[in-house]
């Protein structure tokens, strides 16, 4: 069995293709059922990655579905795509896990993204394996280094720079567009710097309300934008909606009874929220995801020790990866030398059975059990450590030679 990553990420790919590949949470669940039976698709605003577990060509399956995904922009997106395989894509994936790849590098909400994939994919012994442990990464990241601290996630550095755009953000009043995580995240980020959440909009008014309640503000539909549009200081878009919900023309008939006051727009969005021609509007300023790169940048000198710290626990835990993936080379010859004593001993004990008593027998049957056990133990554990190295399909192959494993050699 082999890993198989195929992906796109803000590395090399700016929003505008992004969006082009991004799928909600249903639809990456129908997308891994698709290309099961192992497989498991991971889409975050920074990221879109197919993991595959299978022995065929698998990478050309997970191209050709991100190309299709992309559309008039297939051959764009080609050529920004990264391809990994067995031990580097497991690296990666445990470095996404812990955070070691984002935007914010230690941001937080990326384990549960990872997690969430896992739980919707099409995941077998291989794949739950991987992400098991690519969870394992994230965790002991988070609790054995600092890299967390200061604004470690998309909704912190957002917050951060709604401060740097005000310089105070007492009494400034924001307007959520979505009621999901990404939003409570940002608006508690954006409290705790002293705004006030004024309207929560959402597609589902009655997640409005709960999210509203939460911080006494309006709850209205995304249709009811108009009044609130005119009346907040911050907006911040997090649907998942796929196409822009907010035009230039609503912003610019809102900003007529703002008398010249400023409106920062933050997109978190990924399709994007808002019409980037709002941009052109005087007083406006509109941010995304790839915006915040400017803030992260500022936050990432006085946590390098600490990432240095984290690329180390990762790098040991890509090595357990590659040790165990290697030992699978090995599996089927430890199972045959296995069955092989088993029948050995089977043999010899049905041989043996007239002259025992059911007494002596079961006691025959534990002493020899215990025997192979121990005979058994050092050489599999030996083939393992082997199959790590470069030579270790030739231990196996020297094993099943000297005990004649093939079915053709096998005699009792």
């Amino acid at each position: 069995m082999r890993l198989t990553l195929v992906g796109v990420s803000h590395h090399r790919a700016p929003i505008e293709l992004r969006e082009r590949v991004a799928l909600d949470g249903e639809r990456a669940a129908a997308l891994a059922d698709k290309l099961g039976p192992e497989a498991v698709v991971l889409s975050t605003c920074n990221r879109t990655e197919l993991y595959l577990a299978r022995p065929d060509e698998a990478e050309q399956l997970a191209v050709a579905t991100l190309t299709e995904l992309a559309g008039d922009r297939a051959e764009e997106l080609g050529a920004v795509l990264y391809r990994l395989g067995d031990e580097a894509a497991a690296l990666h994936l445990f470095r996404v896990a812990a955070g070691l790849d984002s935007l914010v590098p230690g941001e937080g909400e990326i384990l549960g993204q990872v997690r969430g994939a896992f739980e919707s994919g099409s995941t077998g012994p291989f794949l739950d394996r991987l992400f098991r442990q690519a969870l394992h990464a994230g965790r002991r990241v988070r609790v054995e280094t600092a890299i967390g601290e200061s604004p470690a996630s998309v909704p912190a550095a957002g917050a951060a720079l709604a401060q740097q755009v005000f310089e105070n953000l007492a009494g400034k009043r924001v307007l959520l567009l979505g009621a999901g995580k990404m939003s409570e995240l940002t608006a508690r980020n954006l409290v705790s710097r002293g705004a006030h959440i004024g309207a929560v909009a959402n597609r589902t008014l009655e997640r409005a309300q709960e999210l509203a309640d939460a911080f006494g503000a309006r709850a209205l539909g995304l249709d009811e934008l108009g009044d609130e549009l005119g009346a907040a200081d911050v907006v911040v878009a997090s649907t998942s909606s796929p196409g822009p919900i907010v035009h230039k023309a609503d912003v610019a008939a809102a900003l007529r009874s703002r008398k010249g006051r400023p409106l920062l727009l933050v997109d978190l969005a990924v399709p994007r929220d808002l019409d980037q021609a709002i941009n052109d509007l005087d007083n406006c300023f509109l941010y995304d995801v790839d915006d915040l790169e400017a803030v992260v940048a500022e936050t990432i000198t006085g946590r390098r020790s600490e990432a240095a710290r984290a690329e180390q626990l990762v790098a040991s835990e890509g090595d357990r990866f590659r040790r165990w993936q290697a030992s699978l080379d090995v599996v089927p010859t430890i199972a045959s030398l296995r069955a092989l004593v088993e029948e050995i001993r089977d043999s010899e004990l049905e041989r043996a059975g007239a002259r025992l008593s059911e007494t002596e027998r079961k006691h025959v049957e534990s002493v020899t059990s215990q025997i192979l056990a121990k005979l058994l133990h050092l050489p599999t554990i030996r083939m393992k450590e082997a199959a790590a190295a470069a030579d270790g399909v030739v231990y196996a192959d020297v094993v099943r030679h000297l005990f004649g494993l093939s079915e053709e050699e096998r005699r009792v």
